[in-house]
């Protein structure tokens, strides 16, 4: 199992130097040998409002870095012509030495296409679409201009083929797809409950062993996390960034499903007293089910239930309000994690 660390920070729990805890954690991940570092595409919300543009944080996490993977999770294809997507993550590619890795979301969120008019509905198959139009352009094959010129990017990326993943909230479809494509998958527990993504991954692996790809694919769970000397301690340092953390997401529709699969909280559909209520429920079932918390130790069983599903890497999500100083302690006992379940 890899490990790896996954930002999305809301802005009002910023803290002490918005962007330390990305600059430093990715420094200490890179040193002990952590997999990568996912860094989002967030529009016009406080929640993950610190990430706009992947690609701007990936170059300065390539700046501190020698060895870590550097991945948009995700960038928003739909917002983006392709040909500047790709002249983007050359870049990226280039300042990290051949790091650089895309998974690919179809965005879910109406107002972030005030970027890309007329973008919205037709945004899933787009996305499909753009998987081959990227790996193209990658290679350096020519895209054909309105105008009929063609047009290829510069620079030219380190690695002959790029690192891709697609994003699932939890559409089994979506999982066929990328195998299909044969590309990655990123995920996460906010839609479905761990129970319900086995069967999704083993279609996602019969898809991708149809694709010609070499490989079985790879699936990486993004996870909550932090680890302390126990779950004491990690539950009084986490639990209450944790809870204002998923109650600023509630207006987007964004709140977990409850351990049973039922849907998550759709906005403007509770009271006050029930939001917190349904907050509260999903702040529990991650400290003590869906997340990483507690001592290295607490978190193993969780590590073997993910393992037991076939997924191939969890991507810890860090900065949800924890004290940085804190946040940053933690990375290394999230090394220490991945040395104990290898």
């Amino acid at each position: 199992m890899d490990f790896s660390l996954f930002y999305f920070a809301d802005d009002g729990a910023a803290g002490d130097g918005r962007y330390r805890l990305l600059l430093e954690g990715a420094a200490i991940a890179d040193a002990a040998g952590l997999a990568a570092v996912w860094t989002p595409e967030r529009h016009f919300h406080r929640f993950g409002g610190l990430f706009p543009n992947p690609a701007v944080t990936a170059a300065a996490v390539a700046a501190v870095t020698r060895r870590i993977g550097i991945r948009a999770g995700s960038v928003v294809l739909p917002l983006h012509h392709p040909l500047r997507l790709a002249e983007e993550w050359a870049v990226v590619d280039n300042l990290s030495g051949g790091r650089a890795g895309l998974s690919l979301a179809a965005g879910w969120n109406p107002g972030d296409f005030v970027l890309r008019p007329g973008g919205y509905e037709g945004r899933r198959q787009e996305t499909i679409d753009g998987i081959g139009l990227l790996r193209g352009l990658w290679r350096g094959e020519p895209f054909t201009g309105r105008d009929g010129a063609e047009y290829r990017i510069f620079p030219r990326p380190v690695q002959k083929e790029p690192q891709l993943w697609l994003t699932s909230a939890g559409s089994v479809e979506t999982f066929e797809a990328g195998g299909q494509a044969g590309v990655g998958i990123l995920t996460h527990l906010l839609g479905h409950p761990l129970a319900a993504l086995a069967g999704k991954i083993a279609r996602y692996r019969a898809a991708y062993a149809g694709s010609g790809r070499p490989g079985r694919g790879h699936v990486t769970l993004m996870a909550h996390t932090y680890l302390d000397d126990d779950l004491a301690a990690a539950e009084r340092v986490a639990r209450e960034p944790l809870l204002r953390y998923l109650a600023s997401s509630l207006d987007l529709g964004v709140a977990p499903a409850n351990r049973s699969g039922g849907a998550g909280i759709r906005p403007g559909t509770l009271s006050p007293a029930r939001a917190r209520l349904a907050v509260t429920a999903a702040c529990d079932r991650y400290l003590h089910h869906d997340g990483l918390f507690g001592s290295v130790r607490d978190a193993l069983p969780a590590v073997q239930a993910v393992a037991a599903v076939d997924v191939d890497e969890i991507a810890c999500l860090i900065d949800f309000g924890v004290p940085t100083s804190a946040a940053l302690r933690g990375i290394t006992r999230i090394a220490d994690l991945q040395a104990v379940a290898a």
